[in-house]
C-alpha cells in the first residue's frame, strides 16, 4: 500500500493588512493619524502625519483682501461723488441766506438738577441746554428742546417736519443718512402743526421754508453744519 502523507499543519498568522488604498490606517502604531494640535478642535488628521502646503488659506485671504479693497474702492468714490453733487446742489441755492434769520447768542451753560428754560419759541437757537444732547438722527417722536439745544452747540442742524410731502421726507432721510456726525449731522425732529413747512435751525440761525427746496436745504446745511461754538470742525 502506498505511504500516506503527513499533512502539515499550518500555522495561523495574524491578520495582514490589507493593501487596498481604501483601507483606513489604523488608530493606534505606526501609520496611525495624528490629532490635531490646534486647542479644542476635535479634528483628526487622516494624513499619516502629513501636513498640506497651507497654498489654499493664502489663497482664500488674498482673494478676500482684494474683494474688501475693491469694495472699500467703491464706497470712496460713491461718498466722493454725492458729496460733490451735494455741494452743487448748495452752490445753486445760496442766494437764501440772504433770508435766514440770526438771534443773539443767548448762552451755553448746562442746566442743573431741577432746573428748567423758557426759550420763548418752539424753535430755539441758543441758551441753557440740558448736559446730554440729542444724537444726529431722524425721529418720529418730538425731542426735549433743551437737548435739541445742545445738539445745534455741537454743530448739529436741526430740523423740524410735521407732514411733509414724500419726496420731501424721502430727501431728509438721505441727508440723513449722508451727515451722521456728532459734531456735523442732522437731526430731523417732528413739531405738531408745520404742516407741510419744514424749519431748519443752527446755533443762532433759523431758516422757515413752506415746502423744501433742496438748494435752499442743501445750502443752509453746508452754510452752518460743523460749525457750532463747542467744537467746530468745518
Amino acid at each position: 500500500m502506498p505511504k500516506s502523507r503527513k499533512r502539515k499543519s499550518k500555522v495561523k498568522k495574524g491578520p495582514t493588512r490589507s493593501k487596498r488604498s481604501g483601507t483606513p490606517p489604523p488608530l493606534m502604531g505606526p501609520g496611525a493619524p495624528s490629532l490635531d494640535r490646534a486647542a479644542g478642535s476635535g479634528n483628526v488628521d487622516w494624513s499619516g502625519g502629513r501636513k498640506s502646503s497651507g497654498g489654499g488659506p493664502l489663497i482664500t485671504f488674498g482673494g478676500i483682501a482684494a474683494v474688501l479693497l475693491i469694495a472699500g474702492g467703491v464706497w470712496f468714490w460713491s461718498t466722493v461723488q454725492e458729496s460733490n453733487a451735494f455741494e452743487e446742489l448748495a452752490a445753486a441755492g445760496r442766494d437764501i441766506l440772504e433770508q435766514v434769520e440770526s438771534f443773539p447768542d443767548r448762552g451755553r451753560r448746562h442746566l442743573g438738577p431741577g432746573e428748567t428754560v423758557n426759550y420763548g419759541t418752539s424753535f430755539p437757537t441758543s441758551g441753557d441746554h440740558d448736559p446730554f444732547p440729542t444724537n444726529p438722527g431722524v425721529y418720529t417722536a418730538g425731542q426735549p428742546p433743551t437737548r435739541l439745544v445742545h445738539a445745534l452747540e455741537h454743530g448739529n442742524i436741526v430740523i423740524y417736519y410735521d407732514r411733509p410731502p414724500e419726496p420731501d421726507m424721502a430727501t431728509l432721510l438721505e441727508w440723513s443718512k449722508f451727515y451722521g456726525g456728532t459734531w456735523d449731522g442732522l437731526v430731523v425732529t417732528p413739531s405738531r402743526g408745520l404742516g407741510e413747512s419744514l424749519v431748519f435751525t443752527a446755533w443762532t440761525k433759523r431758516l422757515k421754508m413752506d415746502r423744501l427746496n433742496r438748494a435752499h436745504g442743501a445750502a443752509f446745511i453746508d452754510e452752518y453744519r460743523g460749525r457750532g461754538p463747542e467744537r467746530p470742525v468745518r
